[in-house]
């Protein structure tokens, strides 16, 4: 049993980012960090290690080993070794600072946001500004977060005339959700030898959002009520024919020629019009309990945010709005005003992929935030990892003020089926993520 404890905390232990706990996150950061005494006293060696290409790193690397073997300068003869590969490094670094760039720019471009696990794309621009023509130029991708990688290499510029400008790709795939901020893409120009290049020009800084997978849902029973809704948002937008059919009544000066019923006119003797209703759409709220206190495996907090993204898909494809999330004790309102249920799911998106593990739900703060807005809706679905007596007594008071209520629990399967109060759903973790047919 304590072995199999021991693997548990194993599995959830994250050693690629311990790798990168020094590095801040968030641009803001790094970018105090760099102007705080210890980044500015380690600037030079940085600036000194981007000098060098990646052909010049392999040099380097190479020249350390030969000092190592040229210690013994009577006993052999590698420390010529040495002495070619650092003088020929020490000339291409001599050069470059001659190999500045005038008269560019760099522009970088990135999707808003990317799911988790899929190859991003960046496109960058060069543009030559300048009377005189560009060779060998290289751009270089900033250092990426503990969960990026460089999919693929990016190619060269060969020649850029005056006036010119050429875009190039660069590829790279995430793997943990929520916002990320990289530093500045860099365009600089090849000095012979290829092993440094000169001092470089840099893009802005780019922010977009990994989004967490969309789990595949079977089927959904969603909580419903009779409930027509008046401050709801129509279905559509035109007059007339696209509205719901209510029924027939006396023409009354005013109406619409149009709308007059020509079947009901002639078997009345009077005139006749058609009376119609605009449809709205349902209003569902998704409620996610983020409280990870009783320590369930990360990857159950990225399958219940994967199962709220999926049931957020899944009423929209159903003409159901999601325009109200809740996280924890916080509100996020989506704007719904003239939107496509569609249109949504991307913000929607969003929201679910800065989840972060917090503290237990609270049913007054949850009710605090619904109160406002319990008029417009018809149900809410409350989502957790570890079902309990709040989440009882949430739904209960969430039907006392007419909004229906489901709970939906995510369990981790390496470990025992638990045994929810109430009428709660329970849903494995690897299933969801597994890409598994869910049905709530």
């Amino acid at each position: 049993m304590r072995k199999r404890l021991v693997l548990d905390a194993l599995a959830d232990f994250d050693f690629e980012r311990i790798n990168h706990v020094l590095i801040p996150t968030r641009a803001v950061d790094r970018e105090r960090w760099r102007r705080s005494l210890t980044g500015r006293a380690l600037a030079p060696l940085f600036g000194l290690y981007v000098r060098f290409t990646r052909e010049g790193q392999l040099v380097t690397g190479l020249a350390f080993l030969a000092t190592i073997g040229s210690i013994e300068v009577d006993h052999t003869d590698a420390y010529l070794v040495w002495a070619a590969l650092v003088g020929t490094l020490g000339a291409s670094l001599f050069a470059s600072v001659f190999a500045r760039i005038r008269g560019l720019s760099v522009e970088v471009r990135v999707p808003p946001r990317v799911a988790v696990g899929e190859e991003v794309a960046f496109a960058i621009t060069v543009h030559n500004t300048s009377d005189r023509t560009l060779t060998g130029l290289r751009v270089d991708g900033p250092f990426l977060p503990w969960d990026g990688t460089w999919t693929r290499d990016p190619p060269g510029i060969a020649r850029l005339a005056p006036g010119e400008q050429e875009t190039i790709t660069c590829y790279a795939r995430f793997r943990a959700r929520g916002e990320h901020y990289l530093d500045t893409f860099r365009a600089s120009t090849v000095v012979p030898f290829g092993l440094c290049q000169g001092p470089p020009v840099v893009s802005r800084g780019c922010r977009f959002v990994v989004v967490p997978p969309v789990a595949r849902i079977g089927s959904i029973r969603t909580p419903t009520l009779a409930r027509h809704q008046p401050g709801g948002v129509p279905r559509v937008t035109s007059t007339g024919e696209s509205f719901d059919l209510r029924g027939v009544r006396p023409y009354r000066a005013g109406d619409p020629i149009r709308d007059l019923h020509a079947r009901s006119w002639a078997r009345t003797g009077f005139p006749v019009v058609r009376e119609y209703q605009q449809e709205y759409f349902r209003r569902v709220a998704i409620v996610v309990d983020p409280d990870t206190t009783q320590g369930p495996h990360h990857a159950v907090l990225d399958a219940l945010i994967s199962l709220a993204a999926g049931l957020a898909a899944a009423l929209g494809r159903d003409d159901t709005l999601v325009d109200l999330v809740i996280v924890g004790r916080r509100l996020h309102e989506l704007n719904a005003h003239g939107k496509a249920n569609a249109d949504l799911l991307g913000p929607t998106l969003d929201v679910l992929a800065c989840v972060e593990p917090g503290e237990p739900i609270d049913p007054d703060a949850v009710l605090a935030a619904l109160g406002p807005h319990a008029g417009r809706l018809s149900a809410a679905l409350v989502l957790t990892v570890s079902a309990s007596d709040t989440h009882r007594v949430l739904g209960e008071r969430l039907r006392g003020l007419g909004i229906a209520s489901r709970t939906l629990a995510v369990y981790d399967a390496r470990k025992t089926r638990p045994m929810p109060p109430g009428e709660v759903t329970l849903l494995a973790h690897d299933a969801i993520l597994r890409g598994d047919a869910v049905h709530a």
